[in-house]
């Protein structure tokens, strides 16, 4: 019995250390640069955060409610803090996530940041700071400014 508990505290600490400092950055492109451009951005901050990454994989994220014209926006950049930001092409909008409903002229995104963040922000004390719903923040180029050689990740 003894031994049994030696071994789940060794992969209980090898878990957290993983978790703690395994690095994660694999965004599409590099988002620093549009961040700090002069670039006209819009930015929305999410509508509705669920933070449960002990369910599994995708349990962590956030939805946005999204203007219309930004619907074919090539790229925009997901904020969390304590995060970072990270560079991003849209992959879908819907009319109704999780019982939240867009408003007209609007859709809503659902994006998402890895578990192993989450975990490393939680084991942090973080945990309040991550399910804000104003920690998440995406940002999109306006819309007249991406026919000047921002229409694509930068």
């Amino acid at each position: 019995m003894r031994r049994q508990i030696i071994y789940i505290l060794i992969l209980l600490l090898s878990l957290s250390i993983v978790t703690l400092w395994w690095p994660l950055d694999d965004s599409d492109c590099n988002a620093t640069p549009f961040l700090v451009s002069e670039t006209k951005k819009y930015e929305v901050h999410a509508t509705k955060v669920v933070v449960k990454p002990w369910y599994g994989e995708h349990q962590v994220y956030a939805i946005f409610m999204v203007p219309n014209k930004y619907e074919r926006s090539p790229f925009f950049v997901l904020t969390v803090k304590g995060v970072g930001s990270s560079c991003e092409k849209p992959f879908g909008s819907f009319q109704n996530i999780d019982g939240v409903s867009a408003a007209p002229g609007t859709h809503l995104i659902r994006d998402y940041i890895r578990t192993r963040l989450a975990l490393r922000m939680i084991l942090q004390g973080l945990y309040n700071q991550l399910s804000d719903k104003q920690s998440w923040t995406l940002t999109y180029p306006e819309e007249r400014e991406l026919g000047v050689g921002i229409g694509r990740c930068p």
